[in-house]
């Protein structure tokens, strides 16, 4: 889709090279060709022999061939000035193969839209299908509303109801109630809903009885709209004669939802108010059979009458601009403060509507222009001013107020500028310009006499410097001046397009680095992680082993000493009444002993204990009757727990 900014340039070519003056008649050969030049200038100028011939020395393409009498012959394009970025259309010209045409409509329905794209050979009917499915509509509830030639069949083909390219259309739902708001939402909320839903504004132009279907949301202002419809019609805002706007749109600055539009299409009118200047002009052309035009300038000046200023005011005005405050303070220590004072003067001057003027330092507005991202950067407008030249005053008011050059600057340009009338400023400028531009164009700037002022210069940042693709002098017109911008801005974008490249290239490599990098990084860190992990597994065994270490030492030092206490081993044969033990051991191992009956019972366990079973982890079990020995007393003999005088005993681990 191609934007304003594009269809100007299309426009602008096409006008040059088919000499065709009314924007309308142009607007709609381009509307009908898609905006595509080459087929739409192809459609205008006559071939010799219905026969165009390819610019790569291919064959000789026929086609259809131009009829003079349905088609007269349009006047021959005024040859460009040498300043002109464009070159008329040889009528030589290859043919590119028609695909099928596509439309682009944009459908909103309550506060939703949706995109529908088709082909011209569709049906209203097919759009309503798809709308179906999208808004879960069905088609018989659906009334589909905003198309130019009003209310039309499901079953109109739509290349029969030419339409452009990118078309708006809204839908009706009356069958089917409409959504419930929650009952305590106050009027801020509302305001809020609003703000957030698109109007389409359905603008009559009534000079020349057309309709333009335009969608805004309700966040933008009037002025904004008058601006888009100025894109349209080439009527100035100030010019425009509005009708059908509410009574409450009261202010340009209001912004639509606020204004009391109908929600969600309003209808409205446009046309060119007339100004006495016009009627000036229309009983000078009744009174007279010949209007003779000295030359271009003249323009200008007849442009200066339009707003009621005659041809001695607009001399005038470089002596009078003398006795008003300078436009920038002599030798000012800060070019932020300077420009400051330079916008305000230039606002009373000129109005408002005017280009937005970087407030910063030259270097400031290099690195605001070219050092950000490629797709970022703009290029940089210096307009150098002088209060002394006769062309400054209709340059400022006629041409840098211009809507269409002030809109086109604030959207590719960072807009700079100076004053020169005062000999330091001069000066001060001329070494800025020396230091960032070279000598040559110091030189450039030095030898302007005071009448070519003012100057606009036209920069583009390069990566190692800075180029000045154009000088503009103050005796042009606006179309000139809109034309070598557009110019300068073709040259910008084509080294834009390299940059971003260049750009998206480097930024993968560097992405492709970091990458690595990060992977390197976590590499080493999971190297880490499990070096530590290692260590810390190490240290935690090395730990456990000197706590059983110490633990098996400690219960040695236990064993020891309780082996140490056990009183001797009695003999067979011996006076006192023996006992004797066998102990069976987990693995079936068995230890022998000899008691004495009179022994208490924990000397039996110390005895265990000794040989490594101690009796907090070991239970000790008697088979007839089986009981845990463990649990009886241990201060009674082994008469008294009736072992003796001998006994078999098996240890269990304790669970």
């Amino acid at each position: 889709m191609a934007s304003n900014m594009d269809r100007e340039m299309i426009l602008a070519d096409f006008q040059a090279c088919t000499g065709i003056e009314n924007i309308d008649e142009a607007i709609t050969l381009l509307e009908q060709n898609n905006w595509d030049l080459v087929a739409a200038i192809n459609g205008v100028i006559p071939q010799e022999n219905g026969i165009l011939r390819s610019d790569y020395g291919g064959e000789p393409i026929s086609g259809p061939a131009f009829d003079p009498a349905s088609h007269p012959a349009p006047a021959p394009a005024p040859a460009p000035s040498s300043s002109s970025a464009f070159r008329p259309v040889m009528p030589s010209r290859q043919i590119v193969e028609r695909q099928p045409r596509m439309l682009d409509f944009r459908v909103e329905y309550r506060d939703r839209n949706v995109d529908v794209v088709l082909e011209d050979s569709c049906t209203v009917g097919e759009i309503k299908q798809i709308l179906e499915n999208e808004l879960q509509i069905p088609v018989s509830k659906m009334l589909l509303k905003g198309w130019k030639t009003g209310d039309v069949e499901d079953s109109t083909v739509l290349k029969s109801l030419h339409l452009p390219k990118n078309n708006s259309l809204y839908v009706l739902t009356p069958d089917l109630p409409p959504p419930s708001s929650s009952s305590h939402a106050g009027p801020f909320s509302a305001l809020q809903e609003s703000l957030n839903q698109n109007f389409m504004l359905i603008i009559t132009h009534r000079e020349v009885q057309r309709e333009y279907n335009l969608n805004f949301s309700g966040s933008s202002t009037i002025q904004e709209v008058k601006r888009n419809v100025y894109d349209l019609t080439s009527i100035p805002v100030r010019h425009q004669l509005w009708e059908g706007w509410p009574s409450s749109a009261t202010d340009d600055s209001m912004c639509l939802a606020e204004s009391g539009l109908s929600y969600p299409c309003h209808r409205l009118t446009v046309g060119r108010r007339s100004s006495p200047a016009q009627t000036r002009e229309q009983s000078e052309e009744q009174s007279t059979d010949v209007h003779m035009v000295s030359d271009s300038d003249g323009d200008d000046f007849e442009d200066a009458s339009e707003f009621g200023v005659d041809d001695g005011e607009v001399f005038g005005m470089a002596s009078s601009a003398l006795r008003k405050s300078p436009m920038m303070p002599e030798n000012a220590e800060n070019e932020g403060d300077a420009l400051l004072q330079f916008t305000a003067e230039f606002s009373s001057r000129y109005g408002d509507c005017h280009p937005v003027f970087f407030i910063g330092s030259l270097e400031a507005a290099f690195q605001e222009a070219f050092y950000v991202k490629a797709r970022d950067r703009k290029l940089l407008a210096v307009y150098l001013h002088h209060d002394e030249s006769v062309l400054t005053n209709v340059f400022c008011s006629q041409m840098l107020c211009a809507e269409s050059i002030v809109s086109y600057l604030s959207q590719n340009f960072i807009t700079w500028a100076w004053d020169l009338t005062k000999d330091a400023n001069r000066a001060r400028f001329l070494t800025m310009c020396n230091r960032h531009f070279g000598s040559v164009v110091a030189q450039t700037i030095r030898t302007q006499k005071t009448d070519q002022f003012p100057l606009f210069l036209i920069i583009m940042g390069k990566r190692s410097s800075n180029e000045v693709l154009n000088v503009i002098q103050g005796n042009t017109t606006v179309d000139e001046l809109m034309m070598r911008l557009m110019a300068a801005m073709e040259i910008f974008t084509a080294q834009q397009q390299e940059d971003i490249k260049d750009e998206d290239e480097r930024e993968a490599r560097e992405n492709v680095k970091r990458e690595q990098d990060e992977a390197y990084r976590l590499s080493l860190e999971a190297d880490r992680a499990k070096r530590e992990a290692h260590e810390r597994e190490m240290a935690e065994q090395f730990r456990l082993e000197q706590i059983r270490k110490e633990q098996e030492e400690e219960r040695e030092a236990i064993r020891l000493s309780l082996e140490q206490a056990l009183p001797p081993e009695p003999k067979e044969e011996n006076a006192e009444p023996v006992s004797k033990l066998r102990i069976r051991t987990p693995s079936g191992e068995f230890l022998e002993r000899r008691f004495l009956a009179s022994n208490k019972l924990q000397i039996v366990f110390d005895f265990v204990a000794s040989k490594g079973f101690p009796w907090d982890e070991f239970k000790l079990l008697s088979t007839f009757p089986r009981r845990d020995v463990t649990q009886l007393d241990p201060n009674k003999s082994l008469l008294e727990v009736k072992l003796f005088p001998q006994e078999t005993l098996f240890l269990e681990a304790k669970e």
